[in-house]
């Protein structure tokens, strides 16, 4: 059936495959997905097929009390023979760099065949990675709402200071239990939150690249992806007391882009220029040596300002791209609902690295995007000049 993937509830996709309008065949393989009220208790039945094997089960201090584990006892009680691998980073952050995948080889036993990750963006993106390079399945067991990257197939990483987004593998299998997600720190599901508004002008920047730059599009994957936007910001004013609804809808949000980013084998569905503001602010914490913020708080301060570019060239943007990108006011409002950082003020963007990123983020990825658009117009450092100005003063 054409485009069935958009009658789908979420755990029915998996395995999914059909023709699609875009004229494309798309496949969406990852094998199980258990997202709801005590979903890990799921977790012995989709890691079955490998109940005969050794299996490495990787967390860090934080995330083995939340679900780490609850998942080794259910796996032990199920007969399954279980390694056990902990990073403790006390109260620093896990960086998913040289050490971090080079710890995770080296636990790797020749045994192991199956790998399972307890936690959010960077012990996914770790073990993807790693375990794409030695070619045996992983499956995720999420901790917090706090990105899109459960089922996507790149697994940003961090080389030499240069964080870059090699393609990976999809998961085998994803458990997103609501329960564990409640406990999740505020800050991360505001960085969850905030990847979920920077879906916005990722939308409208693939909806430029298609008119601009003549790019593929599929409107399967936009559709996906826009129902899942709107059933979040509906919910939205609960994040901030971690309903249990809201924390769903942002999670089934986050999991249905990385489904539309699986479906095309590309990020488009999710990222556009704010995402290159994130990655130029993210590399120059981690030059200075300092942690860098969260992903996706990063990305949501930065989708305003993205909107703003839109404003600012509305006047020579190809028919219909504007009506895809709400206004700045609007976007500030969702993030402000959902209890998220409104500005790049709010956690502390120097303006001299704000107006720096305006002009240089186009360079982070080798993507069209509206920061492209106005350096082809030759419009760019009046823009940064303008927004930095309205934004610091």
């Amino acid at each position: 059936m054409m485009n069935e993937i958009l009658n789908m509830t979420i755990n029915e996709m998996p395995r999914t495959e059909f023709d699609c309008s875009c004229g494309r065949r798309h496949n969406f393989s990852v094998h199980d997905m258990a997202i709801g009220k005590g979903a890990i208790e799921e977790l012995p039945k989709i890691a079955e097929p490998f109940k005969e094997d050794k299996i490495l089960v990787v967390f860090d201090n934080n995330t083995y009390e939340v679900a780490g584990r609850k998942a080794v006892e259910l796996l032990r009680a199920h007969g399954f023979h279980v390694k056990e691998l902990l990073f403790d980073v006390g109260e620093d952050i896990l960086l998913p760099d040289e050490k971090t995948l080079g710890r995770i080889l080296q636990e790797h036993d020749m045994d192991v065949k199956l790998m399972i990750a307890v936690g959010s963006g960077v012990l996914n993106d770790s073990v993807k990675f790693v375990t794409s390079r030695t070619g045996i399945p992983y499956i995720i067991v999420a901790t917090a709402p706090s990105m899109d990257g459960y089922v996507a197939d790149g697994a940003p990483i961090i080389s030499q200071g240069y964080k870059y987004s090699p393609a990976a593998h999809l998961t085998y299998g994803l458990v997103g239990d609501t329960d564990i997600l409640q406990t999740a720190p505020q800050d991360l599901i505001q960085a969850g939150y905030g990847d979920v508004i920077g879906k916005i002008t990722a939308l409208a920047d693939w909806d430029l690249a298609v008119k601009a730059n003549g790019d593929y599009r599929c409107d399967t994957c936009v559709t996906l992806v826009r129902k899942a936007l709107d059933a979040c910001f509906a919910k939205a004013q609960g994040l901030k007391d971690r309903n249990g609804e809201s924390l769903g809808a942002l999670m089934e949000a986050l999991t249905l882009t990385g489904v539309a980013m699986a479906l095309i084998n590309i990020s488009r569905p999710a990222s556009g220029a704010e995402h290159m503001l994130s990655h130029f602010w993210e590399m120059d914490s981690i030059a200075r040596g300092e942690n860098p913020h969260h992903h996706g708080i990063q990305v949501g301060v930065a989708t305003p300002v993205i909107a703003r570019f839109f404003e600012e060239l509305e006047d020579i943007l190809p028919e219909g791209t504007k009506e895809q990108c709400p206004s700045h006011e609007e976007i500030e409002r969702l993030l402000a609902k959902g209890g998220a950082p409104v500005s790049p003020k709010d956690i502390g963007i120097s303006r001299e690295l704000f107006h720096e990123s305006l002009l240089k983020g186009y360079s982070v990825r080798p993507r069209y995007s509206i920061m492209q658009f106005a350096k082809e117009h030759g419009r760019l450092e009046e823009i940064a000049d303008k927004i930095t100005k309205e934004i610091y003063g």
